[in-house]
């Protein structure tokens, strides 16, 4: 099993990465990984917003630099700064991360996320037909792709495809274009996209150190204590799967590498969910947190304006089955990490220093 894992984090040296997002919490993490496997990283995305405070960081550091980290600023729905990047990154592996991220934005400004979710994303496979070798992309979607009927059981990759609100709908939206373009474009030498290995990767409500964002309960409660004000808790009682920034992220590299090997067997959709006991309701995680940095909270008596699921669980068996990949950290272990990292940070550890040590942590763990 070592070897296995060494032989797939080995994998990356030299490779050429493009990170679409690479400025956003979970493409930063990913940046720092690969780069530290010795890929070749070329980051597109658009200016950080206030509250990328982790990419800031890196990039007020020589780390972009050192690690010889391609940063262009760009936005996925203009077709010509994208395809001048695709050019110039000639990628053998893309991550898209780009999106618009929150289910509130998207109840907000609902054409810019359609816009930005679903037409950015087939401008970029639009762009990725014309370089002339193999390619594997992986499209990150959510989990909240899936038609939610608030049953406990967890939802399966063969399950039907839905989406109340515009974030939701549009990341549902994406997986069925992709499909189509794989169908369509990919499958054999003839086709336009057949240079392109294409699977979409499902997780959500990701937590750790350096997210930063707004209406984000880690982050939010984080915030609280550091202020020393009570966090108000919008929704207490829904539940949601909790997991480690790290474990879906290991999810997309070894679905990347399977899917540059052997792309007729791994282009699929895959879920990337922890176990069953992480499932928790938000009250939970904040109790936790609080367990390990002192905080209040109260509980929001009016009635939320915006449409939100009560329970949403994932099934993560295909996972397990064909990449050999299922949750490390535990509901406990994920909270002590997360919690570690931002009371580090804020007690003058470099960022980027907390976030190697948790993946060193967590490349232990694989093996």
């Amino acid at each position: 099993m070592e070897s296995m894992v060494k032989n797939n984090l080995d994998f990356w040296a030299g490779k050429r990465v493009l990170i679409t997002g690479h400025t956003g919490f979970k493409g930063s993490w990913l940046m720092i990984w690969l780069s530290k496997l010795g890929a070749q990283i070329y980051g597109f995305s658009l200016e950080p917003d206030k509250n990328s405070k982790l990419f800031k960081y890196i990039f007020q550091s020589n780390y972009l630099t050192d690690n010889k980290v391609n940063h262009y600023i760009g936005d996925i729905r203009d077709k010509t700064e994208l395809s001048k990047f695709v050019k110039e990154s000639n990628p053998d592996v893309v991550f898209h991360l780009a999106a618009q991220p929150l289910v509130k934005k998207g109840y907000e400004d609902p054409l810019l996320t359609w816009e930005t979710n679903l037409i950015g994303s087939l401008n970029l496979l639009d762009e990725l037909k014309n370089i002339n070798k193999s390619c594997a992309v992986i499209i990150v979607t959510t989990d909240k792709v899936y038609k939610n009927n608030n049953w406990i059981y967890g939802y399966r990759e063969l399950d039907a495809l839905g989406g109340y609100d515009p974030y939701s709908a549009s990341k549902a939206a994406l997986e069925i274009a992709v499909s189509s373009w794989r169908d369509s474009f990919c499958v054999n030498k003839e086709k336009i996209s057949s240079n392109l290995k294409i699977a979409t990767a499902r997780a959500g409500n990701v937590i750790g150190g350096g997210d930063w964002a707004n209406d984000r309960i880690v982050p939010d409660a984080i915030r609280s204590i550091i202020k020393k004000d009570s966090l108000l808790l919008r929704n207490p009682y829904s539940t949601r799967p909790w997991q480690h920034v790290l474990e879906p992220l290991w999810g997309y590299i070894l679905l990347a590498k399977f899917l540059y090997v052997d792309g007729s067997t791994f282009s699929e959709s895959f879920n990337f969910g922890p176990n069953i006991s992480s499932n928790r309701p938000v009250k939970d995680v904040v109790e936790k947190i609080f367990d390990y940095w002192p905080g209040k909270y109260t509980i929001q008596k009016e009635q939320n304006t915006y449409h939100e699921a009560v329970r949403l669980n994932l099934n993560v068996d295909k996972a397990f089955q064909k990449l050999n990949w299922f949750p490390k950290m535990d509901f406990e272990l994920t909270i002590q990490k997360t919690v570690r990292w931002y009371k580090d940070s804020y007690e003058g550890k470099s960022q980027i220093e907390c976030c190697l040590e948790d993946i060193n942590f967590y490349q232990n763990l694989i093996k």
